[in-house]
């Protein structure tokens, strides 16, 4: 079996990549792996086995159609993570969100159409929907996307749903809420905060802090993926929720603790233009239909991520990594 990894170098791809190369899907402990990833600043072969006999890594752009077309050709299944995949750098610049997430995602399943490719995953996000004032988002409602990032994504879902409507194309969709885990590149809040915190320095709580997100491990985020390329139904849609809803506030706290920083290191800044204020996913239909539930409390996690990062710095990333940006 060949599987194709699209963003196989950046930190939740590179830790699917690791599972499949380690043997813990049953059934896939033969599979070969290409990586396809450009190795922009969010992306590192340090994060992936490079020697390992069944890997195959291509530093490449997913917008490259010939590039796609060569990589696609006999492969069994494709996992589709790349994506430019950070807010912030959207509102500043949304031109590589637009190409890479929309018309890369288009050159990605153009050749698994015409290779045939058994199974594909298109892996999105929870901001699709926007924001949630109360309750949850299920699988069917609309996408009302707040930021460039998010509105991107959501044309990239939307095409994955035109190529299976119109052409047949078994490509499935997942929707996951925040992630963090070990080796997450440092301009997302966890890692940025807690390279701040150890170093001393005061960290940036946009607004009043009181914006909510459900988080997710890695880890089980991975584990959740590979049971829809098992078994999801093609042309569907699967949330992928943590469990845990905390306020940014609340993060911030429990980050302070652990890193045994002081709490006149956290300094208000002005909030983020279009800040979506809760996100949140009912991800019942992934747990009853595809057996999947979160298996790392997000305390322990979080503990693992502060001592990770206190070992590690930015040593993955290199000196540009830097503390993250404002």
């Amino acid at each position: 079996m060949r599987i194709l990894v699209t963003g196989g170098a950046g930190f939740i791809g590179s830790h699917y990549v690791r599972g499949l190369l380690n043997g813990r899907h049953r059934g896939f402990e033969s599979s070969h792996v290409t990586v396809v990833d450009k190795l922009t600043y969010a992306g590192s072969t340090e994060l992936l086995p490079m020697d390992h006999p069944r890997l195959t890594f291509v530093k490449g752009d997913i917008r490259d159609a010939e590039l796609m077309d060569d990589l696609v050709a006999g492969q069994s299944m494709a996992v589709h993570f790349a994506a430019e995949s950070h807010v912030d750098r959207s509102l500043d610049d949304c031109g590589d969100f637009v190409t890479t997430n929309v018309l890369g995602t288009q050159r990605v399943l153009d050749a698994c159409l015409r290779h045939r490719v058994e199974r594909i995953v298109h892996v999105s996000t929870d901001e699709v929907y926007g924001s949630i004032e109360n309750g949850d988002f299920h699988e069917a409602d609309g996408l009302r996307p707040n930021s460039p990032y998010a509105a991107s994504k959501a044309g990239s879902d939307l095409l994955a749903r035109a190529y299976h409507r119109s052409h047949g194309l078994p490509v499935v969709v997942t929707r996951c809420s925040n992630n963090f885990g070990p080796g997450q590149y440092p301009e997302k809040i966890i890692p940025r905060f807690v390279l701040r915190l150890l170093r001393g320095e005061s960290v940036p709580l946009y607004g009043d802090g009181l914006h909510r997100r459900e988080w997710l491990h890695v880890d089980d985020h991975c584990r959740a993926v590979q049971r829809v390329l098992e078994a999801g139904l093609p042309g569907e849609i699967y949330n992928i929720g943590g469990g845990t809803e905390l306020s940014n506030r609340e993060l911030t706290d429990r980050l302070v603790a652990l890193c045994g920083a002081r709490p006149d290191q956290v300094r208000a800044v002005t909030d983020r233009k279009g800040h979506d204020r809760r996100y949140a996913l009912d991800w019942s239909r992934t747990r009853e239909e595809l057996g999947f539930a979160p298996r790392v409390p997000f305390d322990e996690g979080l503990a693992d991520v502060v001592r990770w990062y206190r070992e590690h710095g930015t040593s993955v990333w290199g000196a540009g990594a830097g503390p993250g940006r404002e």
